[in-house]
């Protein structure tokens, strides 16, 4: 008689697998990481993973789920937009940008170096990457800092609390296009270069510079 497989084995063994799939995306690039590389690394045999996973990016879905659970700054961004009426738009920024840094500098070699990596992977097989999503149901934490942020700098301008010096399409676009830079860069030259121009690509010194560059964009600091 075949044992019968209870819920709490199949959620362990998922675990197991995503847990193995994740140390693997941090050894090596996700677009390189194979069925065969996660079941020599937790040792099942070569059908026994298809039991719990059709393929592998059912379990990258379920890495991301993992990994949005683990590593949140919904939290800390909420906290900050609840006192937001209280504060001088300047500091609001700097706060925001300060929690950010604090993410990436934390898990530059970690989360945000899968994250980059899969946006990578959407240029070369988008169908593969929208699979991925829509199996991580939910919103990322990045997803969901640049819209609460781009709500509250909407608010600011709508308000006539601060005087944009671009128009508001080249504001947006000028967030999105200079963090997207930065993160690409600190992890080139931190996780792939390892390079004497590594201590030039910090999370820390760049994200406070933009957060000035914004204030400046904001007409909120000279």
């Amino acid at each position: 008689m075949t044992p019968k497989v209870t819920k709490e084995y199949i959620v362990n063994k998922k675990k197991k697998i995503i847990e193995a799939t994740y140390q693997l995306c941090l050894e090596k690039t996700v677009s390189t990481v194979t069925m065969q590389d996660i079941i020599n690394r937790i040792g099942l045999s070569q059908g026994g993973i298809y039991r719990f996973y059709h393929d592998i990016d059912e379990i990258f879905a379920d890495m991301l789920i993992e990994m949005r659970q683990k590593v949140s700054i919904k939290e800390k961004i909420d906290e900050i937009f609840e006192k937001a009426e209280e504060l001088p738009a300047q500091e609001v920024t700097n706060a925001i940008f300060d929690v950010l840094a604090d993410f990436m500098s934390e898990e530059l070699m970690g989360v945000v170096k899968i994250d980059f990596e899969l946006n990578v992977l959407a240029m070369n097989s988008p169908d593969r990457v929208e699979k991925i999503l829509a199996g991580a149901s939910g919103v990322g934490h990045m997803e969901y800092l640049m819209q609460r942020t781009s709500e509250f700098f909407k608010e600011k301008i709508e308000k006539g609390e601060a005087q944009l010096r671009v128009s508001e399409v080249e504001f947006l676009t000028y967030i999105s296009s200079a963090y997207s830079g930065i993160q690409m860069s600190c992890i080139v030259n931190n996780c792939y270069r390892k390079g004497p121009m590594a201590e030039f690509y910090q999370p820390k010194m760049l994200l406070k510079t933009m957060a000035k560059t914004i204030n400046y964009l904001l007409g909120i600091e000279e």
